[in-house]
């Protein structure tokens, strides 16, 4: 029992133990996941220290990687929403020109204010669409 004890608690254990506490968890699992394909019991001690020394941190991004992304992202929502500017100069357009068609032939009233009302409804949903893209790229990624 003694001698198992003895064993568990050697000095590069503990090193390797207090080592895995200051770094990110994602760097932790992938490095102790390749050393326990290629580390034995009978490696000698100085091959094995090399290679807990070696620390994978390809999954941890900088605050500067973060701040760009966010950047980026205010970036992409502002240019999706100069669609919701298009889809207003659009609805404008669509009733001055039924002003205008009513204004040549108010005959016609029913059928101008149906068409009216067909590109008002499309327009909308063009801004609407531009609206939705610019909410997706600022909360869904």
């Amino acid at each position: 029992m003694y001698a198992c004890v003895k064993f568990v608690s050697t000095p590069s254990l503990v090193r390797v133990g207090t080592r895995a506490l200051y770094r990110p968890l994602s760097a932790t699992v992938v490095s102790d996941a390749r050393k326990a394909d290629s580390t034995s019991l009978l490696a000698p001690q100085s091959v094995v220290a090399t290679q807990q020394q070696v620390a994978v941190r390809g999954f941890q991004t900088s605050a500067v990687s973060h701040d760009i992304d966010t950047a980026a992202k205010f970036i992409g929502a502002g240019a999706a929403t100069v669609g919701v500017a298009g889809s207003g100069a659009g609805i404008g357009t669509v009733f001055g020109s039924l002003i205008i068609g009513y204004a040549r032939n108010p005959s016609l009233k029913q059928q101008l204010f149906s068409y009216a009302i067909l590109g008002f409804a499309l327009s909308e949903a063009m801004g609407l669409f531009c609206l939705m893209v610019a909410f997706l790229i600022l909360f869904a990624m």
